[in-house]
């Protein structure tokens, strides 16, 4: 009698625990869900802003950027950029302080509304990285809250929360639940202490379905329509080359900052006045976005999209303006990631190539194969590139030549970009996390006054 109560105790022990797993899935599948629509509203209405009045780019831009700094910095310092990396660095720190430093939710929840003000401002961003740290706050939350409840939810780790949040915050954004896991996988398990318990699968898994549960199994970008062509892989090995060449310069440059374009002297003084670079920076993409009518602006979905359905672009080089339009806002150091940007400058590379071959093969297959083999380029992370591609383009027929595209991409990266960006910037936010940590430390166990003899 005695084990049998028991083991009834631990069946409902682990219905709890699963129960509670799902409602923070589908928490993160939800606000992801929210986030998702915020953002295609920001960029409906900067296009409808910059149909009417193209020259408010260069007052929107610089001041926006400039703007969306200052907030960051007093608001959130630990929310700029992608986020991606802090949710690495996190996954490498104990438990404590300076892991909750990266994926606090005092903290994050200012990405959304940041991220939608760089959006609206026309900035090169995407809303996936920021998806990726939102759900990983929220699902960190979401654990220690029931744990201070004192219900005994022994699966329920630290790593674990934060990794199924993380992954399924991609997923979601994406719609894309196999792509989730396979970051988990790939991406965040890379030289981190994490171990794949099904609580991370599942909870990534359920995210994705939630999400496709209540918008549909909609590819983001459309379903492919195209075919393999003549030759196949000499055409899928010169995207991969290609894309890895520019790839990875990208990747080294998103790591170098702005201090890059500036002379040795002069770089001491852009670090410590980040509003002023921002600004000049805004400058700078809303220069880009005049030269191309408006392309470079946002996420560049529309570009791609149209690139992917066969049509061609009225400008020219869309490819490499979107290069230096994602650099300069991402330097800015505003909320905002790369994923969707990445997506939409290899669908650039992939028709520059189809120009450069004068037309002799199906467009939509070199803009596809390219999508992935320069994402993979920019992360490292082939396989990760791969099947959130497929997903997002109900593709497929080609995942092995997409796989094929994107190790290509990543082998020849790595000739110019040695460590994967993530876990390069990750680096950087770790230690800062650590610094931050020991000052509240030593602050906390100072005296607070003196007493006279």
């Amino acid at each position: 009698m005695r084990r049998k109560m028991h083991q009834v105790l631990r069946l409902s022990r682990k219905s709890v625990e699963m129960g509670l797993l799902l409602g923070g899935a589908a928490l993160v599948a939800l606000v992801s869900l929210g986030f998702a629509q915020m953002a295609d509203l920001a960029l409906r209405w900067n296009a409808a802003w910059i149909e009417r009045s193209g020259w408010l780019a260069f007052i929107l831009l610089p001041f926006g950027l400039a703007a969306i700094r200052w907030l960051t910095l007093r608001l959130a310092p630990n929310a700029s950029g992608s986020g991606i990396p802090q949710v690495i660095g996190a996954l490498s720190l104990p438990a404590g302080p300076s892991q909750y430093s990266l994926v606090s939710i005092k903290q994050t929840v200012w990405k959304i509304p940041l991220t939608f003000l760089g959006l609206l401002a026309g900035a090169s961003i995407g809303r996936e990285g920021p998806s990726v740290q939102v759900g990983a706050a929220l699902m960190l939350a979401w654990g220690r809250f029931w744990k201070n409840r004192r219900l005994p939810l022994r699966g329920f780790h630290n790593n674990e929360l934060i990794a199924a949040g993380a992954a399924g915050g991609l997923a979601a954004a994406f719609n894309a639940p196999l792509a989730g896991v396979i970051f988990a996988i790939e991406e965040l398990g890379r030289g981190t202490a994490l171990r794949w318990q099904r609580v991370v699968l599942i909870g990534v898994l359920a995210s994705g379905f939630i999400v496709v549960a209540l918008s549909g199994n909609n590819p983001y970008f459309g379903v492919f329509t195209g075919s393999t062509v003549a030759n196949m892989v000499g055409w899928v090995l010169a995207c991969g080359v290609v894309n890895g060449i520019v790839g990875g310069i990208f990747g080294r440059l998103l790591g170098k900052g702005p201090t890059v374009l500036v002379p040795a002297r002069w770089r001491a003084a852009v670090r410590a006045h980040p509003v002023v670079t921002a600004f000049v920076l805004g400058l700078g993409v809303a220069a880009l976005g005049a030269l191309m009518g408006g392309a470079t602006y946002g996420t560049g979905y529309g570009a791609a999209a149209q690139l992917l359905a066969g049509h061609e672009l009225e400008q020219h080089g869309f490819g490499i303006a979107k290069v230096a339009a994602t650099l300069a806002s991402y330097w800015a150091g505003i909320p905002g990631g790369i994923f969707t940007p990445a997506l939409t400058v290899g669908a650039g590379m992939g028709e520059s190539i189809w120009r450069l071959m004068d037309g002799a093969v199906d467009q939509r297959v070199l803009v596809l194969i390219s999508m992935a083999a320069f994402l993979a380029a920019a992360t490292q992370a082939p396989l990760t590139a791969s099947v959130v591609v497929m997903e997002m383009t109900g593709s497929q027929p080609m995942l092995f030549w997409l796989l094929l595209g994107s190790l290509t991409g990543s082998l020849v990266s790595r000739q110019f970009c040695p460590h994967a960006f993530y876990h390069l910037a990750a680096g950087r936010f770790r230690r800062q996390a650590i610094v931050e940590a020991g000052r509240a430390a030593q602050q906390a166990s100072a005296p607070t006054g003196s007493s006279s003899p």
